[in-house]
């Protein structure tokens, strides 16, 4: 709209030095303004409510369009240009990604260059802003319902509409969940709002359009079973392997102590998440008030750019557990500093994505595998899982469990707004809580020691 007016407000004067009367009249001028917005719409090809469209009249309060010398329609002194050029869904969402406010870790920058290139493949990029309507945004909704997993794998001479017909037609099922289905539409649905707030669409035709998911959210990830815990800690890495390269997997007389040892155990026995735990300075772990303590941050004091949080309440401090203590934590830390690394695992290098964890994970993933602890809906996320049902089985405070697994905020995790005055909990007293977890169930961990 403002590409074709020319500015971004109207004035329009009610010729009266009363008070009284302008009141009165700002109910008809602000109809007839309405009333044009309403034409410029439909000029320009956009969705328009045909009942404001009627025809204007002038009877002194009245605001007519004009028609100016060349021959171009005006309204309240703007001139309405029939070559203003409308935008395509393409260039629409390159502006969005290039929108200088946004503030985007490199996940969720990759995360929206994902949905890019499936949105603009599925809709097309020239399409023009103004004819993307609800029927588009449903076929969009479609074409992910029948969408292959890894599609451009699966089918990689097809475009993805072609894959989703294909998959449609032959009745396939190994299709993309519902969960990662309505994730690409609540990005593209942020993209639109974007494209609203920015005056590109009138409304949102994706809003409200997303799959019910079958799966429980509790359900999506399970913790590890005691079965699992004790082939993941019986594995030659803390038994006895060859090395800890390409050997780790190895029965051998070696038990080395590095990032593949000690990583694990920060997610089970500290609730670390596994970018938390590769992200880790040396310097986040440091002595508060005479207590070990792990700072989750973002924030460095060493100079590092890699780190980020899932939330805002990831944020936290969590006293090292003495089980960790005991078997030589700080002992591996004093090294690497003494070393001069400033990251606390400088072995993990960053994927493609910038991000840390993702070479581990998949790392991971084969020492499941190797270590017979495979089972579905489990992945390293489950040691999460066990530390929180540890925490209940300790009968730790609800609220405590939340600030030392840096769980939600606000009415998501039941805190109230006097949750947050105060100072918070003591480093003293957080260790005395999460010492109280164990996992005597689990004999290979004692074997560790």
């Amino acid at each position: 709209m403002k590409a074709a007016i020319g500015k971004g407000e109207v004035w329009q004067s009610l010729k009266t030095d009363s008070l009284r009367t302008a009141r009165r009249r700002a109910f008809v001028a602000l109809a007839e303004i309405e009333s044009r917005f309403e034409q410029l719409r439909g000029h320009l090809g956009m969705p328009f409510d045909s009942t404001l469209q009627r025809p204007s009249y002038d009877g002194g309060g009245g605001v007519p369009a004009n028609t100016s010398q060349d021959g171009r329609r005006t309204l309240l002194g703007m001139t309405l240009d029939p070559s203003a050029p409308v935008l395509t869904f393409g260039e629409v969402y390159d502006r969005f990604m290039s929108d200088p406010t946004q503030d985007w870790s490199p996940r969720t920058r990759l995360a929206y260059q994902t949905t890019q290139r499936l949105a603009v493949s599925i809709i097309g990029a020239d399409l023009p802003i103004n004819q993307l309507s609800r029927a588009v945004c449903r076929d969009f909704l479609e074409t992910l319902r029948y969408l292959p997993k890894q599609v451009s794998r699966a089918f990689p001479d097809l475009s993805p509409k072609e894959a989703a017909s294909k998959a449609k037609s032959e009745g396939l099922t190994n299709l993309m969940s519902a969960a990662n289905i309505n994730i690409y539409l609540n990005k593209l649905c942020v993209v639109l709002n974007w494209a609203v707030r920015e005056e590109f669409l009138v409304r949102n035709h994706l809003k409200g359009l997303r799959v019910a998911d079958p799966v429980n959210q509790r359900d999506k990830r399970l913790p590890f079973e005691s079965w699992q815990l004790e082939s993941i800690f019986s594995a030659p890495l803390y038994s006895g392997c060859l090395n800890d390269a390409e050997g780790y997997a190895r029965c051998g007389d070696r038990r080395p102590r590095g990032t593949r040892f000690w990583v694990p155990l920060l997610g089970l026995w500290q609730g670390l998440r596994l970018n938390e735990a590769c992200q880790l300075d040396i310097t986040d772990v440091r002595n508060l008030d005479g207590v070990s303590c792990l700072v989750v941050t973002a924030d460095s004091l060493v100079g590092s750019t890699d780190k980020r949080l899932k939330t805002s309440s990831s944020e936290r401090i969590v006293p090292l557990h003495p089980f960790l203590h005991d078997l030589g934590f700080l002992d591996f830390v004093r090294r690497k500093a003494d070393a001069g690394e400033t990251k606390l695992f400088d072995d993990i290098n960053p994927g493609a994505d910038g991000i840390r964890s993702t070479s581990f994970s998949k790392w991971f993933i084969l020492f499941l595998g190797h270590a017979k602890a495979v089972k579905p809906k489990t992945s390293f996320h489950s040691f999460r899982h066990c530390f929180r049902d540890a925490l209940r089985d300790a009968r730790v405070d609800r609220e405590v469990a939340m600030v030392l697994g840096g769980w939600g905020s606000g009415s998501k995790s039941g805190f109230d707004v006097s949750d947050y005055y105060g100072r918070g909990y003591e480093p003293s007293f957080l260790r005395e809580e999460i010492a109280k977890i164990n996992f005597d169930r689990v004999k290979a961990l004692a074997r560790l020691s």
